[in-house]
């Protein structure tokens, strides 16, 4: 059974996670954070969740939708926010903005606006760790449509013959971008894909940080053991659109309040503490009241941080001169 210290670490990481999520659609909607970015809310459970099982050595790479994973890699409230607004101050200086925002220093080897263009980095970052004996994994997060992609393919299938140390994490949202993935997948299950490159794979409720958790463990067991990579689907949904400017003429209303009303991580992960004496009510409002103040406070950080100097254009860049 999860620890209280675990169980606590990963409400709070969810909290985190949705205030700086719908603060960024606020402060776009305000005009005060230019550019579409794509939210995670609704999906806090499975970032929490297998982020709370790594360490800094350990390497992620993430997605277009990727500001869940950085924050549960560790990534600050404050810096992240001032990236996705373009700061000085932000975790790439504000050159990165919301899809490629990355923390090597974490381990966070990037989000990609490519879809599909972090599995092969994360790859690499296996082969590496297997190449230098060190005791650590690599995970790929990656959506429902990135899974029809040629990179997911050809990477799963070098990583099950090298055996790398690697977990696939398909986050199935039900839509890659407006196409339900009943549509445009051939298989019920994604996770069912696993079969065809000899490894292990497993599908839960992406919404159930219990079971997010318990299945990345077994999943880590087995990659720490030499055992190769698992391709674990966690099926879940986006409380917002595809992106901010998203209309969302493919779903209907009452789908997504459903969504909301029934299966929140956050709500449904909060029962489960109370019931299992994890935590107090009160003390899961602590937490929230916490992560608020801390969000209240990375947003006047942001706001009045600098704009990068036009001067220092070519600093931090490869290029041929």
């Amino acid at each position: 059974m999860m620890d209280k210290k675990t169980a606590a670490w990963i409400y709070n990481k969810m909290h985190e996670i949705r205030a700086f999520e719908e603060t960024a659609w606020t402060l776009f909607t305000e005009n005060k954070l230019r550019g579409s970015v794509h939210l995670y809310t609704g999906e806090e459970a499975v970032a929490a969740a297998v982020c709370a099982q790594l360490t800094d050595e350990d390497y992620i790479a993430s997605t277009h939708r990727g500001h869940g994973h950085c924050i549960g890699k560790g990534a600050e409230l404050d810096r992240a926010l001032a990236e996705l607004m373009g700061k000085a101050t932000g975790y790439c200086k504000g050159r990165s903005g919301s899809m490629h925002i990355a923390d090597f220093s974490k381990g966070n080897l990037g989000a990609n606006a490519i879809v599909g263009g972090g599995i092969p980095i994360a790859t690499g970052g296996a082969l590496a760790l297997k190449m230098q004996n060190k005791p650590n994994v690599a995970v790929a997060f990656f959506g429902d449509g990135a899974s029809n992609q040629g990179t997911f393919h050809e990477a799963i299938n070098l990583a099950a013959v090298w055996k790398l140390p690697i977990i696939y994490i398909c986050e199935n949202n039900q839509f890659g971008m407006t196409v339900p993935v009943w549509q445009s997948t051939s298989v019920e299950n994604i996770a069912d894909r696993s079969a065809g490159y000899g490894i292990a794979g497993e599908v839960v409720d992406g919404n159930d940080v219990v079971a997010v958790y318990e299945a990345f463990e077994r999943a880590k067991e087995r990659a720490l053991k030499g055992e190769g990579p698992t391709l674990l689907e966690c099926k879940t949904y986006r409380w917002r659109g595809h992106w901010t400017g998203d209309p969302e003429v493919y779903r209907t209303r009452e789908e997504v309040e459903y969504w909301k009303e029934n299966r929140d991580p956050i709500k449904l992960f909060g029962t489960y503490m109370t019931e299992n004496g994890l935590a107090t009510a009160e003390e899961l409002d602590e937490i929230a009241q916490a992560v608020a103040k801390k969000m209240a406070e990375a947003v006047e950080f942001a706001l009045n941080s600098p704009d990068p100097d036009p001067a220092n254009v070519l600093e931090d860049v490869f290029y041929e001169g």
